[in-house]
């Protein structure tokens, strides 16, 4: 028996991952994919409901309970998604949902007072702030939480949100030094209305006064299907803090109690969005390019023009012309899904201009930052981390307009020029010293590091890996000239098996191996033995039968992470597929 060759494993591979994605596109032609089931969504939508009207939604709180109770690990605790290592927020929530129910395991009891160490409130109230730092976004919420349910009883000790700066217009939002994210002002307005009623003090009237302007603005907030960025976690805080505010019978609280009725899976679980059928569908065009039919291509570009932004956003306040992770009424326009929908009608279209294009590279133009770099989801929020400038989306945003820019109009095309240098020369400064750089969106749960942005330090699960191998293949995708730098941080961090972790010394996956590969066939050929061993390795999963096991990789906002069915076949195809 011969043995194949690198070029036959490719072949091999590529063939079963573009069965596997052709295989999933729904009725429609889109993608939808499948997120993984989330402890956390979860644990907060149980608890939402019961606070709502627990003799109405019984069963899926049981449904709820049950399925928490399968998947807590050996020790009493959970991680965020089954596949997920035991942390800190997962557990933490599923055991003050289950302490509300009068469910909670004698494990987890233990878990919660002698391994996390939290033996009084003060330590738990302590050392939530700690994790989450400067950006309150997720830790008020899960305090508020955790006082509804009688774990803590000191609401006093939980930072207040100043849910009135809320009726203010919403161009002001950036200057006015909000404790929490751009995309976080629905939770800003529940929880604050709920701690100004709850923990009453000498302006406590004068503040109440706001309450009804803002529940004006938290109303136009509220997209049509009740959920908040289509996310179980934010419509879960919100509605439960109206609730207990005493506004039970709001049609806010209505309309999230009936979203996440709707969203809940047949196993009992929630997960941490609905779906991101506009992302996936973006990334399945690119991986798939030439192996698309016509009218593949035709029916998948009108689609794609169809879901741009028709409007200004209320949620952000984006101008039209920009595109969310998804065809859902829940979704907001970001910087990284306009991109990705642009690359994929670069592919679909041939580089056929459509007005559509043009709106979108005008987005994204007003997006960027004033340093360079090209944020999620608004300009200029700059003070928390999950508001800035990132390396992945920036790289990705030159892609969109450099494939695009010789066909624009002369007047966008000038200003699509200069907008890609500026994010070039933000891209150079932002390289770490080791020649990666560190993504917002993607980490990966064995990879704990520390790092610097702007005189600022963060500890994550970072994934320079990852980050590097997608702005490489990006950049080089783009034809723009790249230091040699990042090409050597990859090399040096493979592993003895020919497979990549999210850095050095971390355990290899399919997901990062392929971004690796994707990266180094821009420099490398196929016979190169860096290239060879990570064939080898991901042609051993594809033996074992492990090609597609989830591995979790997304990183939504607050740390919540989450496995997509979907980006296995779609990093193997993107990466492999033009070695070919």
């Amino acid at each position: 028996m011969f043995a194949m060759t690198t070029e036959e494993k490719i072949q091999t591979i590529v063939s079963d991952a573009s069965k596997r994605l052709l295989s999933m596109r729904r009725e429609d032609g889109m993608w939808e994919g499948h997120l993984s089931s989330s402890a956390i969504s979860t644990s907060v939508s149980i608890f939402a409901l019961s606070v709502i009207d627990h003799e109405r939604y019984q069963k899926e709180i049981e449904r709820g309970i049950l399925w928490l109770r399968q998947t807590m690990k050996p020790e009493g605790a959970w991680g965020d998604s089954i596949e997920s290592p035991v942390n800190m927020t997962a557990t933490l929530l599923s055991y003050t949902a289950l302490s509300h129910l009068h469910q909670v395991p004698e494990a987890t009891e233990h878990y919660i007072r002698e391994t996390l160490g939290w033996k009084d409130e003060a330590q738990l109230i302590d050392g939530v702030l700690a994790y989450y730092g400067k950006d309150l976004t997720f830790s008020v919420p899960i305090l508020m939480m955790c006082a509804l349910a009688g774990v803590i009883s000191n609401w006093k000790r939980i930072p207040p949100f100043p849910f009135e700066l809320a009726v203010l217009p919403q161009s002001t939002f950036r200057f006015l030094n909000l404790p929490v994210v751009s995309y976080a002002i629905p939770a800003l307005i529940a929880v604050g209305i709920l701690q100004n009623r709850r923990n009453k003090t000498l302006v406590s009237p004068v503040r109440e006064l706001f309450v009804p302007k803002a529940l004006r603005v938290l109303t136009t907030l509220q997209p049509e299907d009740g959920g908040f960025l289509e996310a179980a976690p934010l419509t879960a805080f919100v509605s439960m803090c109206m609730a207990e505010a005493g506004l039970k019978e709001h049609p806010v609280t209505h309309r999230c109690a009936q979203f996440l009725h709707q969203t809940q899976r047949e196993d009992g679980a929630w997960p941490i969005d609905t779906n991101l059928a506009g992302w996936v569908t973006s990334l399945s065009c690119r991986a798939l390019g030439d192996m698309l039919s016509k009218a593949d291509c035709k029916a998948l570009s009108d689609t794609i023009r169809q879901n741009a932004t028709k409007r200004r956003h209320p949620f952000t306040g984006a101008a039209a012309g920009g595109w969310g992770w998804t065809n859902l009424s829940g979704s907001v326009p970001d910087g990284d899904d306009t991109s990705g929908a642009l690359v994929a009608l670069h592919t679909l279209l041939k580089g056929q201009y459509v007005p559509e294009v043009g709106a979108g590279i005008d987005w994204l133009i007003k997006l960027q930052n004033r340093d360079g770099g090209m944020p999620t989801f608004c300009r200029g929020w700059g003070k928390l981390p999950f508001d800035r400038s990132t390396p992945d989306i920036t790289a990705h945003a030159i892609l969109a307009m450099s494939l695009w820019c010789d066909a624009l109009p002369d007047s966008l095309k000038s200003r699509c020029r200069k907008s890609i240098t500026r994010m070039k020369s933000w891209l150079d400064k932002t390289m770490t010293n080791e020649g990666s750089w560190n993504p917002l969106w993607f980490g990966d749960q064995d990879a704990t590091s520390q790092f610097r942005v702007e005189g600022l330090e963060f500890r994550v699960e970072a994934n320079p890996v990852y980050g590097a191998a997608t702005i490489i293949d990006y950049m080089k995708t783009a034809g723009i000239t790249l230091t040699l730098d990042a090409k050597d941080f990859l090399l040096k961090c493979q592993n003895p098996d020919g497979g990549w972790g999210g850095n050095r010394g971390v355990p290899s996956k399919v997901t990062l191996t392929a971004k690796a590969i994707g990266a180094l066939r821009h420099f490398l050929p196929e016979t190169d033995e860096a290239i060879r061993r990570a064939v080898d390795y991901l042609y051993g999963r594809y033996e074992s039968g492990t090609l597609y096991s989830r591995e979790p990789i997304g990183l939504y906002f607050s740390r919540l992470w989450y496995s997509e069915d979907l980006y296995n076949p779609i990093y193997l195809l993107t990466a492999l597929r033009p070695m070919l």
